[in-house]
């Protein structure tokens, strides 16, 4: 039977056996949340404990943003929570997180709080790492998840936990989609079903940038394969085999995939949903460095090892993100 906690005493009288395993959230679970916490029961093992927090963070909403119509469904999360396995569900009140008013000393993001999520909400990401860091100190894990659909907040995360000596294991989980490729998220209820459609131009970007992705990391495979490529497409050549010399000197002058054409191939269904009723209006589209979120940019061609595609964009009143990541091959 899952628990409904208030306070953090609460939650430490708890007698504690094996490891406490934390699923951080702001409510109105959906199946995206609840793989979270299938993830966290395995991490925590039988003896172990799930706590899901549900706490809506007033610190990370700026002005204009939606935090009264926040949707805030407490009962429906319980259920949600005990399905997936969680032994508790940690649901504090602002009052239990913030005893003296908004704190005066928080967390500050640094430099890559600055950047994408961070340029269009200015300050977000202060408030985020700051409950963050409260609540890891209220619920006292050893280990804690978060979904990857926030790979800026992951990233973020991990950071502080690292800088800070937090000593707690931070484990991302995969995106959750829904069977047409939208990523699960609380704000999907505000869609409507004209917006939806529209709304799925940023998965479908994302695919796109990745196919692209894909077909060039092939390329480059195959380039590693053949050493002997030039001189294989001059002998094609002698043959009058045109086309597939062709095909081998550009197996031979491949590369690892560039930026520009990985950005290029999802720029364009994101300009074609620019153009729908309702419009897409795109706030982001970058390549990036996870460690940092830097832009990859096009004179890096040789990158190589972990990127993130990642986007944002508003359609009617409600603003959606969602990123894939990619791996480039190593260097021959």
């Amino acid at each position: 039977m899952t628990t409904l906690l208030r306070t953090a005493a609460q939650l430490h009288a708890r007698a504690r056996a094996g490891r406490r395993a934390v699923v951080m959230t702001m409510g109105a679970l959906h199946e995206g949340h609840a793989t979270v916490v299938r993830t966290a029961r395995e991490i925590a093992g039988p003896d172990g404990e799930v706590v899901v927090t549900v706490f809506v963070n007033p610190l990370q909403f700026g002005e204009g943003e939606d935090l009264d119509r926040y949707p805030r469904t407490l009962d429906a999360d319980l259920k949600v929570a005990a399905e997936a396995g969680a032994d508790v569900v940690f649901a504090p009140s602002v009052d239990e997180v913030y005893p003296g008013g908004e704190p005066q000393v928080r967390v500050s993001a640094g430099p890559m709080g600055a950047r994408l999520e961070g340029a269009s909400r200015p300050g977000h990401f202060d408030g985020v790492l700051t409950v963050v860091a409260k609540l890891l100190h209220l619920t006292r894990p050893d280990v804690a998840l978060y979904g990857q659909k926030d790979a800026q907040q992951l990233a973020l995360i991990r950071r502080m936990v690292r800088d800070l000596n937090f000593g707690i294991e931070i484990v991302g989980v995969p995106t959750v989609r829904e069977a047409d490729g939208l990523a699960l998220s609380s704000r999907n209820r505000y869609l409507s079903p004209q917006e939806r459609r529209t709304a799925l131009s940023l998965s479908a970007a994302l695919f796109a940038g990745r196919d692209r992705h894909a077909a060039q990391e092939a390329l480059r495979a195959r380039a590693r394969e053949v050493p002997a490529t030039h001189a294989r497409a001059e002998a094609l050549s002698a043959l009058g085999e045109s086309r597939a010399a062709a095909d081998t000197h550009a197996v031979a002058k491949a590369t690892p995939g560039s930026p520009a054409a990985i950005r290029a191939a999802a720029r364009l269904v994101l300009d074609e949903a620019a153009r729908l009723d309702p419009p897409l209006e795109l706030d982001y589209l970058a390549l990036v460095d996870p460690s940092d979120f830097t832009e990859i940019t096009d004179i890096e061609d040789g990158h190589t090892g972990e990127a993130v595609l990642a986007v944002a964009a508003r359609v009617g009143t409600t603003r959606l993100i969602d990123n894939l990541p990619l791996t480039f091959g190593a260097a021959s």
